[in-house]
């Protein structure tokens, strides 16, 4: 029986639990230091998860972080990082502590992201490879779950697709042997770049998706927009798998990989109603980012919108509006709060 231990209690890690126990696997869950309380409210309500509005099996042991160590220290076989982006120093720092001058497990990024690091791209995999490697641990395998799979789906056990991806393909495949199962189907792929630099910039790409409804006329009543916008969020949707194919170029990854699960299963899950959708509804309404922020989406984390604000400076030096004409103009949209302002003469 393998033993996975997964870190953070939030949705996906959760979710992602599920695949594992229907596997009979030995699964655990142990919270980061910000999730004592949530743990302690999830025991107290039956394991009932707020976030997933389902009842987490018995089966799947669910610890708080006072457990850490011991827990990673029991012959785990795979670490799954259900953490946040913004967490990834945090986890080196714990994995330091444990694994010094240990041997580290296989590393799972459910996380997905993309950084600027010494005015260079940085892969999340790579940051945490960094990180991890300052701190004296060398020998470091992670792999990258890439596609279209939302939280609260794979908790309900609807089918869902997934691409795991390693630089040794033979790892991938294993993983995804390892968590396959009738409704949680994966594949995999050596082009862990590719499936990353996808799953990270598909966010920003599914808020100009999900301007389309106020894009598509300026000349015509709520009613006709609402039922004719889908003209528009198509010739979306074509350009930005054609930008993101450029982009995943740039950045050594395969351009293939985009028109898969990682880029445009993934795209249409996201522009479909989630977070990077609903801010991209209201920019393309005519509101500023910061209007959108504040007075409908004051707490809700968009992932889009950080990302256009992490890497936006370096994408318009490497590129311009001629050759990422929507990407562009959405970054620019974040970074400069101003409305967005399409060049539809531009699009290939």
């Amino acid at each position: 029986m393998t033993k996975i231990v997964i870190i953070g209690a939030g949705a996906m890690g959760s979710a992602f639990a599920l695949p594992c126990l229907d596997n009979n696997h030995d699964v655990s869950i142990v919270g980061t230091h910000l999730e004592n309380d949530f743990i302690d409210n999830l025991k107290k309500k039956n394991n009932f998860h707020p976030g997933l509005n389902i009842k987490i099996d018995k089966k799947i042991k669910i610890y708080k972080f006072e457990d850490f160590n011991g827990l990673l220290t029991s012959n785990t076989n795979l670490i799954v990082l259900g953490i946040s982006s913004k967490g990834i120093e945090w986890v080196a720092e714990q994995l330091s502590k444990v694994y010094k001058n240990k041997n580290i497990p296989n590393l799972l990024m459910l996380t997905k992201g993309l950084s600027i690091y010494n005015n260079n791209y940085e892969l999340l995999v790579d940051k945490l490879k960094r990180l991890l490697s300052s701190k004296g641990i060398n020998k470091i395998n992670i792999s990258a779950v890439g596609g279209p799979c939302l939280a609260a789906g794979l908790a309900n056990r609807v089918h869902s697709s997934v691409i795991i991806a390693n630089e040794n393909i033979q790892t991938a495949k294993e993983i995804a042997d390892m968590v396959n199962t009738n409704y949680y189907h994966t594949s995999f792929s050596d082009d862990l770049n590719g499936v990353e630099v996808s799953a990270a910039i598909k966010n920003i790409f599914s808020m100009a998706v999900g301007a389309a409804k106020g894009l598509c006329s300026k000349n015509i009543s709520n009613d006709v927009r609402e039922k004719n916008y889908l003209n528009t969020s198509s010739a979306l949707i074509k350009q930005s798998i054609h930008e993101m194919e450029i982009f995943v170029e740039y950045l050594k990854g395969k351009k293939e990989t985009v028109k898969g699960l990682a880029g445009l299963g993934d795209l249409y899950v996201s522009s479909g109603g989630g977070r990077n959708a609903k801010m991209g509804s209201y920019i393309g309404e005519g509101l500023t980012f910061s209007e959108a922020k504040k007075t409908k989406m004051e707490k809700v984390t968009v992932e889009g919108a950080d990302l256009a604000k992490e890497i936006g400076k370096k994408v318009n030096e490497d590129f311009d509006k001629k050759k990422l004409p929507l990407m562009l103009a959405m970054i620019d949209a974040i970074v400069e709060d101003k409305k967005l302002e399409l060049n539809w003469e531009s699009f290939r």
